[in-house]
């Protein structure tokens, strides 16, 4: 290849990453402190869609990240510090955990009941590699589903991860003092 064509080839390259537009990426403002994520909508659309609209409605402010367990997940994104589902809920989605994307460390997958297509807004950071959640691996053999994952915060993520937890009523792993998740903004569209 001559050195112009070479050259255009790589300007043509990016004028169309110029063009391409970034992946949605959320501020997590905690008691603990901020986790910014990046969203993958090229990977899991409806995933992301489904979050990004819980943000915008202001869904997650007031929530509190109620199942920690160390070496594995923190969870939150549907339950007030009384441990009550908010309202507002939408419907179930259908599950993208055959995206490619793997329960990595630092990875934010949904949250489901065992019910493959039941997510919601409940969402968890990965604090660890949890090839056990990915599909086909897991127990059910759906798995879960990735759509995005922690560009800033990770100490805050393994801070949250290092609370003393306690049961409360059907509820294990709950925070013995509250991690709030104060607020949730899109940062970047």
């Amino acid at each position: 290849m001559s050195r112009a064509v070479g050259i255009a080839a790589l300007v043509a390259l990016g004028v169309a990453a110029a063009g391409a537009r970034p992946n949605p990426v959320v501020q997590l403002s905690t008691t603990l402190g901020d986790i910014t994520i990046e969203l993958y909508p090229d990977k899991a659309p409806v995933t992301v869609e489904n979050f990004l609209a819980y943000v915008r409605a202001g869904y997650y402010d007031g929530t509190v990240f109620h199942r920690v367990v160390p070496n594995f997940i923190v969870q939150g994104g549907g339950l007030t510090p009384d441990l009550v589902e908010r309202d507002g809920l939408r419907p179930p989605i259908r599950s993208e955990s055959d995206n490619g994307l793997h329960n990595a460390a630092g990875t934010v997958g949904m949250a489901r009941t065992s019910a493959a297509d039941s997510a919601r807004s409940q969402f968890f950071i990965n604090a660890q590699d949890n090839a056990v959640l990915d599909r086909p691996r897991a127990l059910d053999g759906v798995g879960y589903a990735v759509f995005g994952s922690v560009t800033a915060g990770m100490d805050v993520v393994h801070r949250i991860e290092r609370v003393k937890t306690t049961v409360r009523g059907p509820y294990a792993n709950i925070p013995v003092e509250p991690v709030l998740l104060r607020s949730a903004r899109i940062m970047q569209p």
